[in-house]
Formats: structure tokens, C-alpha cells, sequence
């Protein structure tokens, strides 16, 4: 009575790794166990993105929100600060835009030239990445304390928060491939789009999203069985077309940008509305992420 037990493992912060030392007889042991328990945890604990993943991929009956430039209502178009406010509303999906600057940086800008969106002047292919990094974005005209992101920046703020459409503006195979590389190196594969436009050269693995224009591609499309969704337009949408996309284990992808945000605009949930008519989208594109996740959650369309 009250003598301590030679060798008995004392204190929480040890107690994991010292009966680990008991249990297991060689190092290699103990490491495939915390391995184990790190895992057990992570399955515990999903991260923000899984919902989002799974709902994409399981569940055609819900209708996910992309904000198209991030959230650029309040802050510059393709900045850090709009992709943050989009993953706090809650947002699943930020459109960004790729470009490739002189010496090979990814970084997040529409436009071919940065004249409109900073304080510079002069296109991202023939500058340098240390010329773009003095540069800062504007927002309605006025330069902010903002820079241009890169891609490896963004990856590291979004992984397991949010998904990721990746615009690519930059027509080369070398933005391309290092896009991938850099994706496939945070282990994004899953949380991340390409809409890339050549889509039928597309490397094996890519996750891409072809942006079709009439049935003629939905049809060539659908035959390839090498994409998980399709980017489409109303003006050859029908029901049944669509279902034929979900039946063959895809989802389809359309913009409220231009007449339905337009219709918002002029009185809140009309656009919404008079777009759900198409049943089979299962994501929607718009300058107004917010609203369209408000609107969707009234409507039951969502988590």
C-alpha cells in the first residue's frame, strides 16, 4: 500500500507512447501505432471539406455554391482575403483564375494584363514573379494593402476547407503540369477542379471539368467515362440530357453570371428561382455566393 509500481506509466501527456513502449517490441511498432491513432482521429474529426466532397460526389439531389472570383463583393477579385470571407459564409466551391508569370509562378489573376486589378502595368506572362509580388490588387479603383496570391498560397489557406475550381487562363502545358504537381503534392486531388479547355488532351488523373457547348460534346463527353462533372449552358440543357450526365455518375455545372445575377439584382431570389428550374444543375456559378446559399437552405436544396 501507497508504493509506487516500478515501471507503471504515469502522467496523460506520456501515458500514450510509454504503454505503447510495453505493447509494441520494436520502434517500427510504436510508429505504425501512433500512425493508427492519428488516423482514428482524423476519421473522428473530419475536416470542413468532407461534407462538401461528399454531397459533390454522392449527392446529385443537393445544389452546391461556387463564388465566382472568390467573395469579390468585398474584397479584391482572386485575393486571399475574398477566399477567406467565402470559406466563413460557408461558401463550398471558389472559381479562381490561373496564369503563369514569366518564370514559371503560378499565381491567381483573370486578366491577361494586371493593369485593371492593381497598382501595375504590363502582362503576367513577361513579368517576373518577383516583379508581381511589389504589385498590390484594387478594389473599385482603389489600391489596397492586398498582393496577388500564388497557387502554392492558396492551396495551403483552402486544404480541407473549401473546394477549388481552377480556372486556367494560361493556355501551356507547363502551367498546367506544375498545377498538378503542386495540387497532387498537398494531397488535393479531390478538393480541386480544372477547367481547362482542351479538354480532350487532358493527362490521366486530372480532375477536370470540360466545358461543353452543345449536345454534340455532352455526347462525346459522356463516351470518354473520364470526368466526374461537366460544365454546361442553358441553351441546350434539357432534363432528360442530364440525367443521362447523373446516370453515368457525373454532375453538371452551370453559371447564374450575366442574366440570372442580373435578375437578383433587380429583385433577390427571382434569378435563383427562374435557374433551379433546370433540376438536374448541381452547381451554380455566381457573383453573389451569399445570397444563393441563403436562398438554396430556404429552399432545401442544401446542408
Amino acid at each position: 500500500m501507497g508504493k509506487s509500481i516500478k515501471g507503471r506509466c504515469s502522467g496523460d501527456a506520456d501515458r500514450s507512447s510509454c504503454c505503447a513502449g510495453k505493447i509494441f517490441k520494436t520502434t517500427k511498432d510504436q510508429i505504425m501505432y501512433k500512425y493508427f491513432l492519428v488516423s482514428l482521429l482524423v476519421f473522428i474529426h473530419p475536416s470542413p471539406v468532407d461534407p462538401i466532397i461528399d454531397d459533390f460526389y454522392h449527392h446529385p439531389e443537393k445544389v452546391l455554391v461556387a463564388a465566382h472570383r472568390a467573395d469579390h463583393n468585398n474584397y479584391p477579385e482572386n485575393s486571399l482575403p475574398a477566399i477567406k470571407r467565402a470559406i466563413a459564409a460557408g461558401i463550398d466551391i471558389v472559381e479562381l483564375d490561373i496564369r503563369e508569370t514569366k518564370d514559371g509562378k503560378i499565381v491567381i489573376m483573370h486578366d491577361q494584363r494586371v493593369d485593371r486589378t492593381t497598382n501595375g502595368k504590363g502582362l503576367v506572362s513577361e513579368m517576373t514573379y518577383a516583379e508581381i509580388a511589389l504589385l498590390r490588387l484594387k478594389k473599385e479603383g482603389h489600391i489596397t494593402a492586398e498582393h496577388i496570391p500564388t497557387l502554392e498560397e492558396v492551396l495551403k489557406l483552402t486544404k480541407g476547407l473549401i473546394m477549388i475550381d481552377l480556372d486556367f487562363k494560361a493556355e501551356t502545358s507547363s502551367a498546367l503540369k506544375e498545377t498538378y504537381r503542386l495540387v497532387k503534392a498537398n494531397q488535393m486531388e479531390k478538393q480541386v477542379l480544372f477547367f481547362v479547355y482542351d479538354y480532350k488532351d487532358a493527362v490521366a488523373g486530372l480532375p477536370v471539368m470540360p466545358r461543353v457547348h452543345n449536345v454534340e460534346e455532352v455526347r462525346t463527353v459522356l463516351d470518354m467515362k473520364s470526368f466526374s462533372i461537366m460544365h454546361i449552358d442553358e441553351s441546350f440543357y434539357s432534363d432528360s440530357l442530364m440525367s443521362e450526365v447523373h446516370k453515368a455518375g457525373m454532375r453538371v455545372w452551370a453559371n447564374a453570371l450575366g442574366k440570372y445575377d442580373d435578375m437578383e439584382e433587380v429583385q433577390a431570389g427571382s434569378g435563383f428561382e427562374e435557374m433551379l428550374k433546370m433540376k438536374q444543375v448541381n452547381v451554380i456559378q455566381t457573383n453573389y455566393p451569399e445570397q444563393l446559399l441563403s436562398y438554396l437552405k430556404k429552399k432545401g436544396y442544401h446542408r
